[in-house]
């Protein structure tokens, strides 16, 4: 029986569920998801399984043909999306907003010493509106913050995968129905700094192995077991990332504590304004 009393809490119950995935996955956007997921494995990982012999262990070739693949599958889950979820023109229209406000905030930080704005955003975003529109928003942040700041080379699609892996794993996490307030701003903030030196050692894949001139404790050695690659990976990264890393996740959990909670407000707000998923009626006035 719908009374007085029970509409507020009617009303809270529905807007915690409406919160907790603005955009819903379906099969298709869930096969999307994970072909072009499996595909970024493969790229990143392959030269840990190219024979010794073969001369080609490094990402620069490979880069092109990535990013060709990527594109298309990037408008792939949004075209699932966009046909499980009835969406239109008003979340294409976030997508843009959130990606150009992320592709600005990466030159305030540069990448000093792991300094990284952007990251706390596309996280949070990524929790608010689902791992679907998170994947496609990180991935098209990073080629905007690319064009912007002039950093296009064969290295970017390696990182519009990295990034858009943040931002879904954001939208994986617990919904808002079970933590609100601080306890999710914790969880967010623990994960933004596992996320970021994540991040760190994932491109480090990139540029591992092409780097020359290091020891034999640090360098690829191709065609060796991957169990010993993987030793002289993580000892590089020590060595080499993880001051950056460690910097870059500071920020994150910095942001994210500090105006975490105004940033999920403003995101929640629009999206409820949105109704991406609200059924769309017509009534006649003469009725």
């Amino acid at each position: 029986m719908n009374t007085p009393q029970t509409r507020p809490k009617a009303r809270a119950r529905a807007r915690a569920q409406a919160q907790a995935r603005a955009i819903r996955l379906g099969p298709k956007s869930i096969a999307a998801l994970l072909l072009v997921s499996a595909i970024g494995v493969a790229a990143f990982g392959w030269p840990l399984l190219a024979d010794g012999d073969s001369g080609v262990t490094d990402h620069a070739a490979d880069a092109p043909w990535l990013f060709a693949a990527l594109l298309p599958l990037l408008v792939g889950v949004v075209t699932a999306t966009i046909a499980e979820s009835g969406l239109g023109a008003k979340a294409v229209a976030m997508l843009g907003v959130l990606a150009a406000v992320g592709a600005a905030l990466r030159p305030l930080g540069a990448g000093t010493a792991g300094l990284e704005p952007m990251f706390f955003l596309m996280i949070l975003a990524g929790r608010v509106l689902g791992p679907g529109f998170g994947f496609v928003l990180g991935s098209v942040t990073m080629f905007a913050s690319a064009l912007l700041t002039g950093g296009v080379g064969p290295w970017m699609p390696f990182q519009m995968l990295s990034m858009g892996w943040v931002s879904m794993g954001a939208g994986l996490l617990p919904g808002p129905d079970r933590l609100r307030g601080r306890a999710e701003l914790a969880m967010l903030a623990l994960y933004g700094a596992a996320a970021s030196v994540a991040y760190g050692f994932v491109m480090n894949l990139y540029g591992w192995t092409i780097v020359p001139g290091m020891s034999s404790g640090l360098s690829f050695q191709a065609g060796d077991p991957v169990h010993e690659n993987l030793v002289r990976f993580f000892a590089y990264c020590l060595a080499t990332s993880m001051g950056w890393d460690l910097g870059r996740a500071a920020v994150t959990v910095a942001l994210t504590l500090a105006v975490g909670a105004t940033v999920l407000k403003a995101l929640r707000r629009a999206t409820r304004r949105a109704a991406f998923e609200a059924p769309v009626t017509f009534q006649d006035k003469n009725q």
